[in-house]
């Protein structure tokens, strides 16, 4: 066969009008022929061209990453043992060896290969390569051949040309069998990240093949391969397992508001854009208020005119309750292996039967929100678990009031006053942000921060604070308030912030701190305001309380006449004397008791169903009061003081105690500010009585309250520990051990007065 009949055979490289071109059937190609080009620049055009055109390499052709790998000793020993190792130069012999090394190839196909192969071989003999060069070359070609294109050659010929996608720098003999194949009717593509440097060395006229050369064209981003884009590609195609069908419109976010706060809240939905590829909703934060005098009646004239606008209004104050048992309980869910997994399955728990474009609106920001989430919280899989829980029991607890009635493409509205106060409720409102729901955040009191972060949150501050606890929603809710009266909370912002004075009742949380102490520093320390003492402290709004929790052990040199009277110094009008064990009894009358197995699951009180029951007795305390007894049963309950808590059904009857208290202690708790003097316990034993269990769960829980106790036991007995799983308090040994004391009347015991220092100096007679 001649040059010419070549020429007939060969398919011919064409010149490409767009880059479209390549996924052309040959017959429909404007001229006829295939394309060789290589790529060596990037743009957003080139991005969309490789994603397609690898997608068509890798169902009908082959997709080459790195190098060809050259035929190992086993390849070349099956081609000797099948084929011997012949050769001869002439289209006759290759026919041939076509036929029995690829038989799956057809005869229009070996003869174009054939030809190609030919061609090459030809053009290398000219070039002064002698037989033995030649062979090997024609070995090493048709062993790729058959182990990485015999699909490819077996397709050729077709009016769906195969594609072959080369990355990397191109070797000498890899280039001459891509002009192989190129020639034989496939088209290629060299993506040639570092330029063409290394291929011009090979082909310095660019016969073999065209550049690539369109406007726009830059370096390659750093990073990327046919790795990275087919990575991006499968998490496409799993992103779109993950979805199902797509909803048809999508939150267009603040891009149209102006800045205005509650105004932009108002704005009417067909005012705010026409796109119907989207719902038009805001994010918005403000914090701090413009004007305290008019900022309560602003808040009640927006909730009218939502009203007045037909839509729908949920408000939250304060906190978002964290989910109940009942609501984690109902959450259908699995063991998950990883976050797409995690986000598919707990997807289906969204339902909304009355609109299913809302129901696919609802689990798209579902999935977003879940992904984006599972990048920061760097793969903790099952926080992030417990974290979506809650995103779904709090859609399902607003979902009917967020969405009655809702029709595309609507957009209601969610208020939340306060702030975030952690990082699921932060999760909750990127969520809302993507829903057809305006999600406003109102944080009026400026020593109130809110943790959420948000790359879509608009922001809007304001200097002047302004506390405000509840919306008005109705007009019985709106307290309106004087400038006199602003005047007055500020000059208490300045009086009682970082001054070391307080209000009256100014803080409502505290917390509990044994002082270490020497015994005589009881009497010193006894009757001195909490906020003198050492160790005392307020860090955001939570008092550290310094508290006395001592048992004292024998009399003072055996010298009972002066024990009674140091004991009655003790006796302050805000002390509790009790005398002998047990103070409490099991046989004791408690309407608490037969109730107390209801009011915990899962070691937590079950603070509603408490309040809310018949046999509790403390709503008439202030609220804060009631909340810090809460908060101390339950710290007293985890930290496990009394021995048997969660082992043998201790923890009932610690429950029993703490909602029993008597009335004394009760008006004690109502009275106690946490900056200023403590209520106190002194409890003396001068028997071989031990405290009941009743008695150290009550003196336990008055210490985590914020109670001085001081336990006299001039026996020195262990009669104060026998319940406590630990060593809870310091103990004093001040002298001996004296036994069956009859404790007095201490009406009857006179102090002697305390020596000043001048006495002491001045008159030294006395």
């Amino acid at each position: 066969m001649g040059d010419a009949e070549l020429e007939q055979i060969m398919y011919e490289h064409k010149a490409l009008s767009s880059l479209d071109d390549y996924f052309l059937e040959y017959g429909k190609r404007r001229e006829q022929g295939v394309y060789f080009y290589r790529i060596n620049g990037y743009n957003d055009r080139i991005r969309e061209f490789l994603v397609r055109y690898y997608e068509e390499a890798r169902r009908s052709g082959v997709v080459i990453e790195g190098k060809i790998p050259n035929p190992d000793e086993k390849n070349l020993a099956y081609y000797e043992e099948i084929m011997g190792m012949q050769f001869q130069l002439s289209m006759g012999f290759m026919l041939t060896s076509l036929q029995k090394w690829l038989p799956r190839m057809n005869e229009y196909q070996r003869k174009h290969v054939a030809s190609a192969l030919y061609d090459t071989l030809d053009v290398m003999r000219k070039e002064g390569k002698n037989d033995n060069i030649l062979r090997n070359a024609y070995i090493k070609f048709m062993c790729w051949l058959y182990y990485k294109f015999e699909r490819v050659v077996s397709q050729m010929g077709e009016n769906r040309i195969p594609k072959i996608l080369y990355e990397g720098s191109v070797s000498n003999y890899e280039l001459k069998l891509l002009c192989i194949l190129s020639g034989a009717g496939c088209d290629i593509v060299l993506l040639q990240y570092q330029g063409d440097t290394g291929y011009s060395a090979l082909d310095k006229g660019s016969v073999f093949s065209h550049k690539l050369e369109i406007t726009g064209m830059g370096e390659f981003p750093q990073g990327f391969s046919i790795k990275s884009l087919r990575k991006e590609m499968e998490e496409r195609v799993n992103a779109e397992r993950l979805y199902g069908i797509p909803p048809k419109r999508q939150n267009c976010t603040n891009a149209w508001i102006k800045g205005k706060g509650l105004s932009d809240v108002l704005k009417p939905v067909q005012e705010r854009g026409q796109d119907e590829r989207f719902y038009y909703n805001c994010f918005v934060r403000m914090e701090g208020v413009e004007d305290k005098l008019t900022y309560l009646n602003e808040l009640y004239r927006f909730q009218l005119e939502m009203s007045a606008a037909g839509r729908n209004l949920v408000i939250v104050e304060s906190e978002l309750i964290p989910p109940s048992n009942d609501e984690i309980s109902a959450v259908r869910r699995k063991q998950y292996k990883d976050v797409n997994q995690l986000a598919a399955d707990l997807s289906a728990n969204i339902i909304y039967a009355a609109d299913m474009e809302l129901q696919r609106i609802l689990r798209k920001a579902f999935i977003d929100v879940v992904l984006e989430e599972a990048k920061n919280m760097e793969g903790s899989l099952n926080r992030l678990t417990n974290r979506t829980i809650y995103l779904l029991c709090w859609l399902k607890r607003f979902q009917d009031g967020l969405f009655k009635k809702w029709e595309s493409p609507q957009v209601e509205c969610f208020v939340y006053l306060g702030g975030c106060k952690n990082e699921n409720e932060a999760f909750f409102m990127r969520f809302m942000s993507r829903l057809p729901v305006d999600v406003v955040i109102l944080v009026p009191d400026l020593n109130r921060k809110c943790c959420l972060e948000a790359s879509n949150l608009y922001e809007i501050h304001y200097e002047t604070s302004l506390p405000v606890r509840k919306f008005p929603r109705e007009s019985t809710d709106l307290q309106l308030s004087t400038a006199a009266y602003h005047a007055e909370r500020e000059l208490d912002t300045i009086m009682y912030q970082d001054t070391g004075m307080y209000r009256n009742q100014q803080y409502q949380r505290g917390v509990s701190a044994s002082l270490q102490s020497i015994y005589e520093e009881i009497a010193i320390l006894w009757d001195q305001e909490l906020k003198y003492r050492p160790n005392f402290d307020v860090t955001e709004a939570v008092v550290t309380m310094p508290v006395i929790y001592a048992k004292v052990c024998g009399v003072k040199d055996g010298n009972v006449s002066a024990y009674w009277p140091e004991i009655k110094k003790l006796l302050t009008p805000d002390a509790l004397l009790i005398k002998g064990a047990p103070y409490l009894r099991k046989e004791d009358p408690n309407p608490v008791r037969v109730h107390a197995t209801g009011f915990l699951k899962n070691g937590k009180l079950l603070r509603a169903k408490i309040k809310s029951h018949a046999c509790y007795t403390y709503g008439v305390l202030r609220e804060e009061v009631q909340e810090h007894i809460l908060d101390k049963l339950q710290l007293l309950l985890d930290r496990k003081l009394i021995r048997g808590i969660y082992e043998n059904g201790t923890e009932y009857t610690v429950i029993a105690t703490v909602l029993n208290l008597n009335k004394d202690i009760l008006r004690m708790l109502q009275k106690f500010d946490f900056t200023k003097k403590n209520p106190k316990i002194v409890y003396i034993n001068t028997s071989e009585a031990v405290l009941s269990l009743e008695d150290s769960i009550l003196m336990a829980f008055l210490n985590l309250a914020g109670f001085d106790i001081v336990f006299f036991v001039p026996t020195g007995y262990q009669c104060v520990e026998r319940y406590f799983n630990n060593k809870v308090m310091e103990e004093h040994q001040i002298g001996e051990y004296v036994y069956d004391l009859t404790i007095p009347n201490f009406d009857t015991i006179s102090i002697k007065p305390r020596r000043s220092w001048r006495d002491m100096i001045f008159k030294r007679g006395d």
